[in-house]
């Protein structure tokens, strides 16, 4: 039994940006616009998926002015702390969960049965985020988005709090070369 969060961490980090590049919101007010905003999980058809103001947000944080927000955003220790919550009690609730997040094994979870420490390529990810978001797969936006995986990736990396890093018990899987159902073939 259980449900997939999926990449909800990110997803609330990321309402929480779109919530806050908005409306033009100091770091410090970040958690207090959050709630204010109705930031939250919610179990719909058998996966979460993340509301702001009501109404389901996954089109408006996926906006390059909020991927660009996330890093900053997610760095503050109340809003972690208040995300992980949310995500802790969501896989209770649901009796276990499938979950990736960039710091999901070492922090949210630690104690997680199974870890799998997922990479691939910046450029490889740029063309599966740019396929996913129904944008041209070309080289110019291939590069560009590259570059922003990449930026984010180094500063995630390097924050004080609950950095980007594989925990020392999780399984290390390249998916540069493989489509989702050899990666779920390898983890199963």
């Amino acid at each position: 039994r259980g449900l997939r969060l999926g990449s909800q961490a990110v997803a609330l980090e990321s309402a929480a940006a779109a919530g806050i590049t908005a409306a033009a919101v100091p770091p410090g007010e970040v958690l207090a616009a959050a709630e204010r905003r109705h930031l939250e999980l919610r179990l719909e058809q058998g996966s979460f998926s993340v509301h702001l103001d009501g109404a389901d947000a996954e089109r408006r944080i996926r906006t390059p002015e909020v991927t660009g927000a996330v890093s900053p955003v997610s760095a503050l220790p109340a809003l972690r702390e208040w995300v992980n919550a949310r995500l802790r009690r969501a896989a209770a609730e649901a009796g276990g969960a499938v979950v990736d997040g960039r710091d999901i094994g070492t922090v949210v979870f630690p104690g997680a049965v199974l870890k799998v420490f997922l990479t691939a390529t910046s450029d490889a990810r740029a063309r599966r985020r740019s396929a996913q978001w129904g944008r041209p797969v070309d080289e110019t936006t291939v590069a560009r988005e590259s570059a922003a995986l990449e930026a984010r990736d180094r500063a995630d990396s390097t924050r004080a709090v609950a950095p980007l890093r594989q925990a020392a018990d999780a399984l290390p899987l390249d998916t540069t070369g493989l489509d989702f159902e050899h990666q779920v073939e390898w983890i199963v």
